[in-house]
């Protein structure tokens, strides 16, 4: 087996990326911080504050326009995604709270991009199934409730441009993945992970970013 060359990623590791990283402007520091304010006892289903510059990479270097987004909350990720949009690139938001996202608004707003977010509040399946058909999304961010996933996906794929990019958080969830006799959560990600690996209509790599970050990309 393979050693790892991760090192441990103690805090004051942790702060050395988070330094070493593009900086959140004020207004992604404003929205991280009201989530932790007014929604302590849930913030921790805000996308780590390292995967907003790089969702906003990956944004730009793919030169996507259609982004849809499964699994809103307060809004970072999909802040962060609409920032690197250009003017005519628009982002399907898909969540079920309106409090959670009213908090969003209020940054989208505040940054000038509420008019790239098209927010769709509905269970997110029902979302994706009435989305039109053919290839034309460009890029995806999945991060919501974990053992719908692998049906979000069913609905995402054929709708990929060639070449379009998925990014799936929490495929490593809290290192549970690795017990053969996981439940839950833990479980659908082991399912959802071998349904991935056997998918033969992406590319796809499972990085150890924040708590496990897949990227897929669709073949022609």
């Amino acid at each position: 087996m393979s050693e790892t060359k991760n090192p441990q990623l103690t805090p004051e590791l942790y702060g050395y990326v988070l330094a070493h990283n593009p900086p959140l402007d004020a207004v992604q520091r404003e929205l991280v911080e009201t989530t932790h304010a007014r929604l302590a006892d849930v913030a921790g289903l805000q996308t780590a504050e390292e995967q907003g510059p790089l969702l906003a990479f990956l944004v730009r270097l793919t030169g996507a326009k259609q982004i849809v987004e499964v699994g809103t909350f307060t809004g970072f990720s999909t802040l962060s995604m609409a920032q690197a949009l250009p003017a005519d690139g628009r982002l399907i938001a898909c969540d079920v709270s309106e409090e959670w996202t009213a908090v969003g608004r209020d940054a989208w707003a505040k940054a000038g991009v509420a008019d790239r977010v098209d927010l769709r509040i509905a269970p997110a399946i029902d979302t994706l199934k009435a989305l039109p058909g053919g290839q034309w999304i460009d890029l995806v961010f999945l991060d919501a409730d974990k053992g719908s996933y692998t049906d979000y996906w069913e609905e995402l794929v054929p709708r990929m441009n060639p070449g379009g990019l998925l990014v799936v958080d929490n495929t490593l969830f809290h290192g549970e993945v690795v017990d053969e006799d996981a439940t839950g959560g833990a479980a659908a990600i082991r399912a959802f992970n071998d349904h991935v690996r056997a998918d033969d209509r992406v590319d796809d790599v499972l990085l150890t970013v924040a708590d496990g970050l897949t990227l897929a990309r669709k073949n022609s």
